[in-house]
């Protein structure tokens, strides 16, 4: 009982990482259609960012999330606004657009990588931080992980909220399902995707802020959050907020299971998973929404 209590909870903290990220990802693909593949590199940003802040001016990781995530949403916006509002703009056709803003990210990653390799170099950096352990029923857990978790799992709910029941929720839902008809009813539609790509970024940040109270961070840890993100995205369903939340959650809890019986082959059960839900069900194991279920 206590390794199977210490499987599902070890696999529902590094779930809401991965559902935080995937989301992010989702909103930039499955909405705004940039498949950002610097999407990682944000990660790094988040967690670097929150590292900075707590090492250097001693603030609370946790208060560095919360006082970053309105500034990384405006860089985010402001990024979409300057570069892939420009491409959307001069693509002739949707297909093209999603051909070019994907090799623009591409040099997006490679300088904000570079960027950070320069102002932080290739060495782990690492903070002790509600590093003592809890109990639950006989099982001990470090209590900045917990705290992860539910940090997670908050903002996730809040999010979900803030697309069911805002105005401009409602904008992103309708933007979502058509482009066309949203901007016909009066909604400015550049500005909705912006937005939506600037939350990715946001969502990003925070999961990279929430993964240095934990881990070791480096320079270079950025790309396989965005493997990971996009094996999710697959599972969740593209367009899906929930389904993408719910799709880190299994993938945690997959990863974590088979790190217990073989460390070396948990990214490969996640690419199982993923090669899996292509060949029998590509669309999903959550059918597409795009009202914020």
């Amino acid at each position: 009982m206590k390794l199977f209590l210490d499987i599902i909870i070890s696999g529902l903290i590094q779930g809401a990482i991965y559902g935080l990220i995937a989301v992010g990802l989702n909103l930039q693909y499955g909405v705004a259609r940039v498949l950002n593949v610097a999407h990682g590199e944000f990660v790094m940003v988040g967690a670097f960012a929150t590292y900075i802040m707590y090492t250097v001016f001693g603030i609370n990781p946790l208060l560095s999330v919360a006082f970053f995530s309105p500034v990384s949403l405006i860089a985010g916006f402001l990024i979409y606004k300057n570069l892939f509002q420009f491409i959307r703009t001069s693509s002739e056709t949707a297909e093209m657009f999603e051909g070019n803003s994907m090799l623009a990210s591409f040099g997006l990653l490679y300088v904000i990588q570079n960027l950070a390799l320069i102002w932080w170099g290739t060495s782990t950096k690492a903070y002790s931080y509600l590093s003592f352990s809890v109990g639950f029923l006989g099982v001990a857990f470090e209590a900045n992980r917990v705290a992860a978790l539910f940090v997670g799992v908050a903002v996730m709910i809040s999010f979900y909220l803030f697309l069911r029941y805002s105005i401009l929720g409602k904008a992103i839902r309708a933007a979502a399902e058509s482009p066309v008809s949203a901007q016909l009813s009066g909604i400015d539609v550049h500005r909705v995707l912006g937005i939506c790509f600037g939350l990715g970024v946001m969502l990003a940040c925070v999961a990279g802020g929430l993964v240095s109270m934990m881990k070791e961070i480096t320079a270079n840890m950025g790309f396989p959050y965005l493997v990971t993100a996009l094996i999710v995205l697959v599972l969740g369903g593209l367009g899906n907020i929930v389904g993408s939340f719910l799709g880190g959650l299994i993938i945690g809890l997959v990863t974590a299971a088979v790190m217990y019986w073989q460390p070396e082959l948990s990214l490969v059960a996640s690419y199982l998973i993923f090669t899996i839900v292509l060949l029998i069900r590509p669309q999903g194991i959550f059918v597409r929404q795009t009202n914020g279920r």
